[in-house]
């Protein structure tokens, strides 16, 4: 098997990763959908050489040992690649992850843009979460880009492995990869704020260590962005506090109410109106009131009604207002925007015109008298 062709015509069809496997067509995922790809099914014999051809000796050495082994590498002329080579039925298996050479902008990315202004914030811990391939990594690397035309800041990043390359423009910016410049997240963020930084950027927070070092350096006034693996905003503060055990919660709960600016939640949805998926983005934005919330854990529940009433003061929104607007916007189908919207029944009814008169919190959100198609 000719990998460098195999890549070429995944680049080619638009798809965001491709899945290679003994005895199965290369498939390319496009667009959410799983689409093989017209070339012969490789043997072992064949993924060893793509192996030895692709990894370092050191990569190579941790496959053999762990059977599995993450890390990033570039094709000239073609793109950049995030990856992950692992072992089933004791067999090599591979997963690439296409990233653009270039980061996108933030106006392309059809995100509020209260988000892009997040990286502007002096100081706090700003996390943006969803599922795997949601969108998280392209929205944090747009908005360093943002920060990187607009403020003077030494940024360093933390990632596993390092995916966009940023060049410097106002900022200085170091991006370190977990096994290449550091041994571990948590090493390198054991030393990170003797580097003099402004923002940190930390790939993705995956245990407690992690997360209480976040905390603390967003707590010693840098700003700290990263991404966790939720499905909402409010789930991710629950999901935060579970990290540690029950005797230490209240502490945490006292370190996210001083520290946490905004959560953003992402989902791709398919386009019915061209090729494509568009983000539905849930917003919560730390007010007061949120606040005092994450400090009581009987109110915690309560940051959902929040999110639903910050829209015109805060720019707040929930993800059934977002998927909302983008089905009003005839961008998204009746059928799509109930499979991933929250509260299917509750948005059926809410586009059937079924609803409370006093609530105005959708208004920018809906048209008037919609029928359901």
């Amino acid at each position: 098997m000719n990998i460098k062709r195999v890549l070429q015509r995944m680049v080619e069809m638009g798809a965001s990763d491709l899945h290679v496997k003994v005895g199965t067509k290369p498939t390319a995922r496009v667009n959410g959908e799983l689409v093989p790809i017209d070339e012969p099914p490789p043997s072992q014999a064949e993924l060893e050489v793509v192996v030895d051809q692709i990894l370092t000796p050191k990569q190579k050495r941790i496959f053999e040992e762990t059977k599995e082994v993450d890390f990033a590498f570039g094709v000239t002329g073609m793109s950049r690649f995030r990856t992950n080579f692992y072992q089933q039925r004791g067999t090599f298996a591979m997963v690439f992850r296409q990233v653009p050479a270039t980061i996108p902008a933030f106006e392309e990315l059809n995100l509020p843009a209260v988000i892009e202004d997040l990286a502007l914030r002096p100081r706090g811990l700003v996390l943006v979460c969803g599922t795997v391939g949601s969108g998280k990594s392209t929205t944090l690397a747009a908005m360093i880009d943002s920060l990187n035309r607009r403020e003077s800041k030494n940024v360093i990043t933390i990632e596993d492995p390092v995916e966009f390359l940023f060049r410097d423009k106002k900022c200085t910016i170091s991006q370190r990869e977990v096994g290449l410049d550091t041994d571990s997240f948590s090493e390198g963020l054991k030393h990170i704020l003797r580097q003099d930084p402004d923002v940190i950027l930390i790939g993705e927070i995956r245990d407690p260590v992690t997360m209480r070092t976040a905390l603390m350096a967003a707590d010693t006034g840098h700003l700290v962005l990263s991404t966790l693996h939720t499905i909402d905003a409010a789930q991710t503060v629950n999901r935060i506090i579970s990290f540690f055990p029950p005797h230490e919660h209240d502490e945490i709960r006292f370190m996210l109410a001083t520290t946490l600016q905004a959560v953003v939640a992402l989902r791709l949805i398919p386009r019915s109106d061209q090729p494509g998926r568009l983000p539905a983005s849930e917003v919560l934005m730390v007010t007061a009131t949120v606040r005092e919330y994450l400090l009581d854990s009987e109110k915690t529940p309560l940051i959902k009604s929040v999110i639903a009433d910050g829209v015109s003061q805060y720019g707040m929104q929930t993800f059934d207002q977002s998927i909302m607007r983008l089905y009003t916007e005839n961008k998204i189908s009746i059928e799509n925007a109930l499979k991933y919207c929250s509260n299917p029944t509750e948005f059926e009814l809410r586009v059937k015109g079924i609803h409370a008169t006093s609530d105005e919190t959708w208004k920018t959100f809906e048209r008037p008298k919609q029928e359901l198609v």
